[in-house]
């Protein structure tokens, strides 16, 4: 199947399509991994409340098997200790709930950043391009074997520009009327330049 035009200069449009595509893509992609990477850079906060945290429950903890090794009182004096470990270890749960809200959103806003330009650009980009695809298989279908020449020359008339009907020879119009070959080939040849397709040659066109 064919990508690209035989015309040079809609085929240079196409590549120039394509690459662009391929660069948006890849700046945008760039853009979102740096954004990702400031965002989560705005989870240290929470990486520090959480290891203060566990280090003041592993503390506490600590005090408190050696307060209840105290004979008589132990219980009782380690149960202050046993709250503030306690607290410590609800620290280090809520610096963790920080984190974890942190990096959600440098996900969100990476993928946003990918998506909502690049969807832009495809939803221009993918109907041209399939459009062209699908028009070019279906004119050269026409053009397999024994080239189908009328039915481009009258979509040619339908569809065709004013001014671009207006610079054939005059008279083209009543000579295709007349299945005149020499007016066949000129409208087929509008449409085809206008896909970036090659005219077959002279002896292809059909018998009047």
């Amino acid at each position: 199947m064919r990508l690209y035009a035989r015309s040079p200069v809609l085929r240079g449009r196409q590549l120039f399509a394509d690459v662009g595509l391929l660069v948006w893509l890849v700046v945008w992609a760039l853009v979102a991994r740096t954004v990702h990477a400031a965002v989560l850079a705005l989870a240290e906060p929470g990486r520090a409340v959480e290891d203060l945290g566990s280090s003041v429950a592993d503390s506490m903890g600590s005090a408190a098997e050696a307060a209840r090794g105290v004979p008589l009182v132990g219980d009782d004096l380690s149960a202050p200790f046993d709250a503030l470990g306690r607290a410590g270890g609800s620290v280090g749960g809520a610096g963790q709930a920080a984190q974890d809200a942190v990096g959600t959103l440098a996900t969100l806003l990476a993928v946003v950043l990918v998506v909502l330009p690049v969807g832009w650009l495809l939803l221009r980009w993918l109907p041209w391009r399939l459009g062209w695809l699908r028009e070019a298989r279906a004119a050269e279908r026409l053009l397999a074997g024994t080239a189908d020449l009328e039915l481009l020359a009258a979509r040619a008339l339908a569809t065709a520009p004013l001014p671009e009907l207006a610079g054939l020879p005059a008279g083209t119009g009543a000579a295709w009327r007349a299945g005149d070959p020499d007016a066949v080939r000129a409208l087929a040849g509008l449409e085809l330049r206008r896909l970036g397709l090659a005219l077959p040659a002279a002896e292809l066109s059909p018998a009047r």
